[in-house]
């Protein structure tokens, strides 16, 4: 699912993937799905309550936590659900409104030990090395002994969502043990060997089981090793491994796989099949399967399009995936466009009136009808987003300042203020909602993502302003000496970033004064008491310049 760009922390965090990825709750005005009764009402995680018709979370934020959980899954032999999220993420958001409040999965708990990582919670982000999770949502299946099985992907269609939990709950073995199997010939792999390979989070792997560069060969490798019984589960492997191409440095067009991918594209009842996959990568699949300016690249585009406005009027998918499915339509339009520029305002695109006139129509309608606050989160944000994308950038920004005053998390939506100033060129308007963001943010790992955001800013945008980008620094460095966790996960990344944009803001001698007394409030933050030698050694590395290789 995409959103609003979001403050990074050392990776880009592209407009964000439902993971991967990062406000979910029916309401009435969604066109109804058939989907389970959700009557009953799950407590958002951040709630911290048990509930008897809710499902039971066990808030974790440390080791101890953590091992009270998997001893309950021991006492009682289930395994534990692990879910990992933060309250500004609108994945999460949609996961709440979606997934967590439906019956069966409400009643599907009651064999798992549920246990929530708020990713803000203290010592939350040290879990996140533990589990290797960083991207939110992440949700982790793991056996009561701590081994963990599978990773479930966030955009999944909710209503068949209990359906892969009972098949990660149900797997003899993890899925790195049956990739293996799969690789060296698969003969004893059996049907949902296969489908828990194909729906498995590879976005949130964080390379257990493959290396990045591996994903994509790889499940292009089982692709075509799937038995010949099961064309939607190749199929969807096929679409994975096409989504995980980098379109920087692209493989060629996938000559053999496009006929095969455009038919079950075109095909209705198997592109609904797919529909998580088509509504959040058409345009890497599309520019993997042909190349720019060929008739080839034109049928895709019409195939995908067509395909794309069916699932925009499917009312069994959720209003958030309606609206990605026409944001996918406009990636698209998109795909042939320059790359930005450093500097100068990012290329828009040339629509046609009907379809921008559908786009403010869709937008409006989502703004109007949604009263639910983990939705609008989820949904608006993409909406602006959509917006954005369709250079209607005034309409993205007025949305957004109208939904400040009804997001539990602002913040998020002044970093996209921030963007679009950014991507327009009006960098003391970017300037400013990246301040603000940071300051209105909460919560300790998101201080330091949002606060690495606004220190970047003012590196890229007024260099020359050593006040501003000394005092943003000494406040960062003083709230990550008080947590425990800092040099973990997302913390330690978003650390990483204030390191290297300071590095080369004072290379060669630059900002001399500056640079020193940052270095000896980093000095303070290193000798800080209760740090390990390894959070010392990474504090220390932050403003001090990599050693350049030798031949």
């Amino acid at each position: 699912m995409k959103h609003l760009p979001l403050p990074v922390t050392g990776l880009v965090v592209a407009a964000a993937l439902a993971l991967a990825a990062c406000s979910k709750s029916p309401d009435p005005a969604t066109p109804a799905a058939p989907r389970a009764a959700t009557s009953a009402t799950a407590k958002a995680p951040q709630d911290g309550t048990d509930t008897a018709d809710g499902i039971a979370w066990k808030k974790a934020s440390s080791d101890a936590d953590i091992e009270a959980a998997f001893a309950t899954a021991r006492a009682e032999s289930k395994p534990v659900f692990l879910y990992w999220g933060a309250k500004w993420c609108p994945p999460c958001n949609q996961v709440q409104a979606t997934l967590f409040n439906r019956q069966d999965f409400i009643e599907r708990s009651r064999a798992f030990v549920p246990v929530y990582v708020d990713g803000d919670s203290p010592g939350a982000q040290k879990l996140g090395t533990r589990f290797r999770v960083s991207g939110y949502p992440t949700m982790v299946v793991l056996k009561p002994s701590g081994e963990e099985m599978t990773r479930l992907p966030g955009e999944v269609d909710p209503s068949r969502y209990t359906e892969l939990l009972n098949l990660g709950m149900n797997a003899a073995r993890p899925v790195k043990a049956v990739l293996a199997d799969a690789l060296a010939g698969g003969q004893l792999l059996k049907p949902n060997d296969w489908r828990l390979l194909a729906f498995y989070s590879w976005d949130t792997d964080q390379t257990q089981v493959l290396g990045k560069d591996e994903v994509a060969p790889t499940l292009a490798k089982l692709a075509a090793a799937c038995p010949e019984g099961q064309p939607e589960t190749a199929m969807r492997l096929r679409l994975k491994a096409l989504a995980a191409l980098d379109a920087k440095t692209p493989a060629s067009a996938d000559l053999a796989a496009r006929p095969a991918v455009l038919a079950a594209v075109a095909d209705p009842a198997r592109a609904r099949d797919v529909a998580d996959l088509l509504v959040n990568f058409s345009e890497p699949i599309v520019r993997a399967l042909a190349a720019s300016g060929t008739p080839e690249r034109t049928e895709s585009l019409a195939t995908f399009d067509a395909a794309l406005q069916r699932l925009e009027a499917d009312a069994t998918l959720s209003r958030a995936d309606r609206m990605q499915a026409l944001i996918a339509r406009i990636d698209l339009a998109r795909i042939d466009l320059p790359e930005p520029v450093a500097g100068k305002p990012a290329p828009a695109p040339r629509l046609p009136e009907p379809l921008l006139a559908h786009v403010r129509e869709e937008v409006a309608r989502a703004d109007r009808e949604i009263t639910n606050g983990y939705e609008r989160q989820a949904v608006i944000t993409s909406a602006a987003y959509l917006l954005e994308q369709a250079g209607l950038g005034t309409e993205s920004d007025a949305l957004l300042k109208a939904n400040l005053a009804r997001s539990h998390s602002p913040y998020y939506l002044m970093s996209g203020l921030a963007g679009n100033a950014k991507r327009r060129g009006d960098n003391a308007e970017a300037l400013r909602w990246y301040r603000e963001a940071f300051e209105k943010s909460e919560g300790p790992a998101t201080r330091l993502q949002w606060g690495a955001s606004y220190l970047a800013a003012l590196v890229d945008l007024a260099p020359a302003d050593e006040a501003a980008i000394e005092a943003t620094t000494v406040q960062l460095l003083r709230e990550a000496a008080s947590q425990p966790d800092a040099f973990e996960q997302r913390s330690g990344r978003s650390l990483q970033r204030v390191g290297k944009k300071l590095q080369g803001w004072g290379q060669g001698g630059a900002h001399a004064a500056s640079m020193t007394r940052l270095r000896g409030e980093l000095d303070t933050l290193c000798a800080a008491p209760g740090r390990s030698e390894a959070d010392r050694a990474a504090c220390k590395s932050l403003l001090t310049p990599a050693a350049k290789a030798t031949a």
